[in-house]
């Protein structure tokens, strides 16, 4: 196993996540649907670090201080992923390695017509996530973690072993969890169990009906906000909905009108602009419109990682809205509706913005 002598965790992070990664590669606009004995062309294209590294670079990109624990593949692609989201998108790596003689995981997604299929091959990582972070947890204000593998891993293990997490639920540290699909069809609400000392929980309203036994996400988040301080449920193209039971906030607000060229990694997206807003102790309300809005500008970009907007992008989206806002009545209510972007912005956010498309090329050929 090896990492890397520059990785240098600093004195405390704002996030921190640990997961599977992945090589993605994205190709969009395809001329047709692939069948056998075919080819099929495809107008766009890009290379990126996907799987958890989705929500690390969304983190980073917004300001946060982002430590990532993942295995990485000892080949082109592990060693690519690796200068990508630790040289170009900073985030620290310290509890990350290049796993030696083994391959990265790699997907293929292809995307038309609005929705997506995927091609995916992995092997499985030959060491655990406690054996890349470690008997210290790294010290940060909070954890974005998956309860899906935590429930696995216990169950694998047999014995009712602690999440990784779990040292952290006794300091301050605010732990926002997920749940993603269930395959098998159960939606074991055992499984809840799990958001036991948690802050957050953040699924999509089929994932929080089906765990809750519910028939709308209305009553879902109010099943869910009895579970943790902060319950919000995504709702795709209606919006969002959350309750914030530390400071007795509930709000509601729709998406954001954009067309969408790749919804890959939107959830992600939307997790980390939530992450930010709490921790910047922004009103509910503004944390759920920031979270829409930074997922809605990735939407509009393929590629999960690669199409999360950093403050450049929302600087300039906030530039336009306010043009429009001049000459229309609908775009002025859009652009009141985003006011607190201006106070970010005034406070001096890093300007980050997206990366290339693609590997990068030598530019003095």
């Amino acid at each position: 196993m090896s990492g890397s002598d520059d990785a240098r965790a600093p004195e405390r992070l704002d996030l921190f996540l640990a997961g599977s990664l992945f090589f993605d590669i994205v190709f969009t606009d395809l001329r047709g649907v692939p069948r056998p004995g075919t080819e099929v062309m495809a107008n766009g294209m890009g290379s990126l670090p996907g799987g958890v590294a989705n929500l690390a670079v969304a983190a980073a990109r917004l300001g946060l201080v982002t430590g990532l624990a993942a295995g990485f593949g000892d080949d082109a692609y592990g060693h690519w992923n690796w200068a990508m989201l630790g040289d170009q998108e900073g985030i620290d790596l310290a509890r990350s390695r290049i796993v030696e003689g083994w391959h990265s995981s790699v997907t293929v997604s292809l995307n038309q017509a609005g929705d997506r299929s995927m091609i995916t091959h992995a092997d499985p990582m030959p060491l655990g996530v406690a054996d890349l972070i470690g008997a210290e947890l790294p010290d940060s204000r909070a954890f974005f973690v998956d309860l899906g593998e935590a429930g696995h891993r216990a169950a694998d293990a047999g014995s009712g072993a602690a999440p990784w997490w779990r040292p952290a639920l006794s300091g301050d540290t605010l732990v926002f969890a997920d749940l993603g699909w269930d395959d098998s069809g159960t939606w074991d609400e055992g499984t809840l169990a799990l958001l036991d000392g948690c802050h957050a929980f953040l699924p999509n309203h089929v994932e929080a009906m089906a765990y809750t036994r519910t028939d709308t996400p209305e009553a879902a988040v109010r099943r869910l906000a009895d579970r943790v301080p902060l319950a919000v449920v995504t709702m795709g193209g209606a919006g969002a909905i959350a309750i914030d039971q530390s400071t007795g906030e509930e709000a509601r607000v729709p998406s954001l009108p954009v067309p969408v060229l790749d919804a890959t990694g939107a959830g992600d997206v939307f997790a980390a602009a939530m992450i930010a807003g709490t921790l910047r102790e922004w009103p509910l309300v503004d944390r759920l419109n920031f979270a829409t809005l930074c997922s809605g500008l990735a939407v509009q970009h393929f590629g999960g990682s690669l199409g999360s907007p950093g403050w450049g992008e929302l600087a300039d989206w906030r530039a336009a809205a306010l043009a429009r806002a001049e000459h229309d009545e609908a775009a002025h209510e859009i652009a009141a509706r985003f006011d607190f972007i201006d106070r970010a912005l005034q406070r001096g956010a890093p300007a980050a913005r997206r990366a290339r498309a693609t590997l990068e090329y030598d530019r003095r050929r």
